[in-house]
């Protein structure tokens, strides 16, 4: 009696469980957010890696031999042209020059009596005790004491400039670096840089790029203008996008052989970060030999079919994106990408104009599956720079949107 009792217990569930299914609604199509696919302007961008260089590079080296008798620099400041360096000692130089303006006095006298004593000799000249020859011979001694006086001249010269050569002082606008010697040490021609300056602003950044790459640059911008249909930005070794703008101003004339690139250059201004504050006046952005990303900009947005970034999937055989057809269901379409920005991705093909991608609600979605379609949030529909289309088949905007990048049978995530 028990084992029959349990039976008929277990045969009353079942029987009020398929009742409460039979009589439970079918559940509603999910809800998703849909944007028209529409030719939007994107900018085209190419990325690089490169190093920042500085424009002007001077090893400061000492021209004459002497004491260093101070250092007249901070290291790691910024100096101006013409700014002291270091004074070298003045004494020996002092006395060279002494003594060569001496010798071109003293042969300035003798020059002096010289030319007397050929005026004498051509007014005798006119006489009858005037000789031709000591005429000659005094116009000769003349005009040997006038080559002697300009040697002694050059000599004066000589000496002033190595006494000048004492002062050594910065031949360009930069910021210096620390000094190899130390004050109180003898210096030559021969010892080797005494500190280095570099240039500050603009700087250079060069960056390589394939021979594929710079062909298809130069189709694409030649016609455009060259390097001034192009603006070069910068992202930072920290990731932050640098807020100057540059500009290409050089490309090599020869292929670089071992790796098959073409080195390119551009300059970008490097401003001070701080102007108004001294402590902090040497401080810039961008420090010579610095590693970063460039971004090459074309200045003229295209014209592209473009979609979210964020509806485009991704498996093993590529790129696609979830369509609500006509009937409110869902479609797979494979398409292929062109360039494309963080946001945006332009389409080269598998979409049409006014196909109704799906941007919000991807997680609840296969194909064929009915949905009920509605427009894209706000983010969205700015992200893309459209406003809701009032003649649109899209019905009126739905609550509870969310919008995440995979579907759960996507092999990839979200582009």
């Amino acid at each position: 009696m028990r084992h029959t009792t349990r039976i008929t217990l277990g045969a009353i569930a079942a029987l009020l469980i398929s009742e409460a299914h039979a009589q439970a609604p079918s559940a509603a199509p999910p809800a998703v957010g849909v944007i028209e696919v529409a030719k939007r302007p994107i900018t085209e961008t190419n990325q690089f890696l490169g190093r920042i260089e500085a424009i002007n590079r001077v090893n400061v080296v000492a021209r004459v031999t002497a004491f260093l008798d101070k250092r007249l620099f901070e290291e790691g400041a910024e100096v101006k042209t013409g700014d002291h360096l270091y004074r070298l000692e003045r004494g020996p130089f002092d006395a060279d020059l002494a003594a060569k303006k001496a010798q071109v006095d003293q042969l300035e006298a003798t020059l002096t009596n010289a030319r007397l004593t050929t005026e004498r000799q051509r007014t005798l000249l006119s006489g009858p005790a005037g000789q031709q020859s000591n005429f000659d011979s005094a116009i000769a001694s003349q005009k040997s004491l006038e080559a002697q006086v300009q040697a002694a001249q050059a000599q004066v010269s000589l000496s002033q400039i190595n006494l000048d050569y004492t002062d050594i002082r910065s031949p360009i606008d930069g910021r210096i670096g620390r000094t190899a010697v130390t004050e109180g040490n003898v210096v030559s021609a021969g010892s080797g840089t005494l500190t280095t300056i570099i240039s500050q602003d603009p700087m250079y950044v060069t960056f390589p790029i394939s021979v594929r790459e710079a062909l298809e640059l130069r189709n694409r911008y030649a016609k455009e203008g060259g390097f001034d249909a192009v603006v070069i930005r910068l992202k930072l070794p920290d990731g932050r996008t640098y807020d100057q703008v540059g500009h290409l101003d050089f490309a090599s004339n020869t292929v670089t052989q071992a790796t098959d690139t073409l080195l390119v250059r551009g300059h970008i201004p490097n401003p001070l970060l701080f102007p108004d504050v001294k402590s902090g006046s040497s401080l810039r952005e961008l420090t010579d030999g610095e590693f970063v990303t460039v971004l090459l900009e074309g200045v003229q947005p295209v014209e592209v079919l473009a979609v979210p970034r964020s509806s485009v999937l991704s498996d093993q055989r590529g790129d696609y994106v979830y369509v609500v057809g006509n009937d409110n269901k869902v479609e797979q379409r494979r398409i292929q990408l062109g360039q494309s920005t963080a946001t945006v991705a332009s389409v080269i093909s598998g979409l049409s104009l006014g196909d109704r991608v799906i941007a919000e609600g991807l997680q609840r979605v296969r194909p064929g599956q009915p949905v009920s379609p509605g427009p894209a949030g706000p983010e969205i529909q700015a992200m893309m720079k459209v406003a809701p289309n009032p003649n649109s088949s899209v019905p009126a905007p739905m609550p509870g949107n969310d919008n995440k990048p995979a579907a759960p049978n996507a092999q990839g995530s979200g582009k």
